[in-house]
């Protein structure tokens, strides 16, 4: 277990235009252990407060998965509820800096994304997919639920459209399904035709006034000011969850598939 919460990594390069790139990785198909979540939260976090970065992209490597959610590694390690709030703040820990950057982030799913990578994906101001960005929250399946990253996934898509998710937690819904409830501003056939829109838009933003895209941010996420406490109070939930004889039979199963 060990070995694979401390692989993976997240690299972050500025261009000369003050385009910043976010880039995540793990071999488990980008999932997320605890010690990737907090280097996306500080670099999301220390980009925000740069002068010199105008607008931010966040990706993930490779050609597959974007990204496969929480480190099950890590979740089935979970023994105690301080343990288990702690990893799960991860997520809201992510959630809540995109939200607070003063920077527009743009999103790019090149793959399917589970459970926490939907809600990552949820968390960007702008998102661009491929025809391959499939969507499925899965936590209900493993004896938890979506309680993190719900909100952000519900102000994306809608409440209906987040429960069905929720609920029917083992059936992949296709990336045209996302766009059409709001997830993605665009799908495309291929990464590299998703890439060229991805550097048009990110250039277009750079040379934009910084001020008037911070105070657009605020209006988007207005109404949200309460999430410091509503996903604290989310990653208790599932912290408690998680140590259930029911999760731990689950997260097992699924482990062995």
């Amino acid at each position: 277990m060990t070995e694979a919460v401390d692989q993976g990594h997240v690299n972050v390069s500025t261009n000369k235009a003050g385009i910043s790139t976010v880039e995540f990785g793990h071999p488990l198909s980008n999932s997320l252990p605890g010690k990737i979540l907090q280097k996306l939260t500080e670099a999301i976090t220390f980009l925000g407060e740069d002068s010199d970065v105008k607008v931010i992209i966040l990706k993930s490597t490779g050609e597959r998965a974007f990204c496969a959610g929480a480190s099950f590694d890590e979740l089935i390690s979970i023994t105690d509820l301080e343990t288990g709030k702690k990893f799960f703040s991860g997520f809201a820990n992510v959630i809540n800096a995109c939200r607070k950057c003063p920077k527009l982030i743009i999103g790019r799913v090149h793959g399917k994304a589970v459970g926490g990578g939907v809600g990552v994906a949820s968390a960007v101001d702008y998102c661009y997919a491929t025809k391959f960005a499939d969507v499925k929250l899965s936590e209900l399946a493993v004896g938890i639920g979506p309680f993190v990253v719900g909100p952000a996934v519900e102000r994306k898509l809608g409440r209906s459209a987040m429960s069905q998710l929720a609920i029917n937690a083992t059936e992949w819904r296709s990336a045209n399904w996302a766009m059409d409830n709001g997830l993605y501003a665009e799908i495309f056939d291929s990464a590299e035709e998703m890439d060229e829109q991805i550097n048009t838009l990110a250039n277009q933003l750079a040379k934009s006034n910084p001020e008037a895209m911070r105070l657009l941010k605020q209006v988007f996420w207005q109404g949200c000011e309460n999430w410091d406490d509503l996903l604290k109070e989310r990653a208790a939930m599932s912290g408690e969850l998680v140590l259930s004889y029911f999760t731990v039979n689950a997260i097992n199963a699924f482990k062995k598939k």
